[in-house]
């Protein structure tokens, strides 16, 4: 019974840095029908801004990690929304979606060339000691990244939920038309979230360096399972997407201990295929009708 609580601990901390990865997905798509296939990347990049804040600039860990952030805003939001999404977003879905995946290359392949091909360690936010309660074993680590992905999903909830920006960018992602009649800045809505994107996918991405080391291939895996959470949760509803996140976060710590380790990577590909012919509005999304 400790063995699994354990288990489903670490894989509530690593279920909850793919739910922040799939909820840019939701939200790009809600406001803007934007697909982001190269959200994997923007979740590996940041890592590599703070290592070379750290390196290049002499920045001390936590200034590090704030730089990186904030870059990842400037770059992965402001630039990702003006110089790639907005002169193509009136040509269709599909030049966006091949514009995206040209991105995750672009980003890749920079990466690999311009700063290391290796694998980096990256420093983490809480030592790596055990904490033992009522027979159970966790590392401060994995306490520490659960605690810093949910409070930044409460928060963002809270936000969305509670603040008259948030209830703004909702009535923009449901309808823009009539929230622009409303007299709702639609423009500058989309532009937060792209931000908020930009923000999730930079704290995700020093959130989870420190357990799978920085390197150029992270965004592969991460940017696949985030999709695949985003679909299995409800592609249409932030909270599907925080369920999906977590739900494979689980099944996969749970897949390795009990299955191989080999079956990983295929526990969210066979997810996906349940959903999708059982219940492909996902686990909490609605049904969507679309003129086309």
């Amino acid at each position: 019974m400790t063995d699994l609580l354990q288990l489903l601990i670490a894989g509530l901390a690593t279920g909850a840095i793919y739910a922040l990865a799939a909820i840019g997905f939701t939200l790009l798509w809600q406001t803007s029908q934007t697909i982001n296939f190269a959200q994997g990347e923007f979740v590996m990049v940041p890592a590599f801004f703070a290592l070379a804040a750290m390196r290049l600039l002499g920045l001390p860990f936590l200034a590090a990690l704030v730089l990186a952030i904030l870059l990842s805003m400037l770059l992965l939001g402001v630039v990702f929304r003006y110089a790639v999404v907005g002169p193509l977003i009136q040509r269709g879905v599909l030049p966006l979606v091949i514009s995206t995946i040209a991105l995750s290359i672009l980003l890749k392949e920079a990466v690999k060339d311009f700063y290391s091909a290796e694998a980096l360690p990256f420093p983490p936010l809480l030592p790596d000691a055990p904490v033992s309660f009522a027979g159970v074993v966790v590392s401060q680590a994995q306490l520490g990244v659960l605690a810093v992905a949910l409070l930044v999903i409460v928060l963002l909830q809270w936000f969305l939920a509670g603040t008259r920006t948030g209830r703004q960018m909702q009535a923009t992602a449901q309808n823009p038309s009539v929230a622009l009649i409303l007299g709702v800045p639609v423009q500058r809505m989309i532009l937060y979230t792209f931000l908020i994107n930009a923000a999730l996918a930079a704290v995700a991405s020093l959130l989870i360096s420190p357990i799978y080391l920085a390197k150029f291939s992270n965004g592969e895996t991460l940017g696949l399972v985030a999709f695949v959470a985003a679909i299995v949760g409800g592609f249409n509803q932030v909270r599907g997407a925080i369920a999906g996140g977590l739900l494979i976060g689980v099944l996969d710590n749970l897949a390795a201990a009990y299955l191989s380790t080999a079956y990983r990577q295929a526990i969210p590909l066979v997810l996906l295929v349940l959903i999708i012919l059982f219940r492909p509005q996902g686990l909490l999304g609605r049904r969507e009708e679309r003129s086309v």
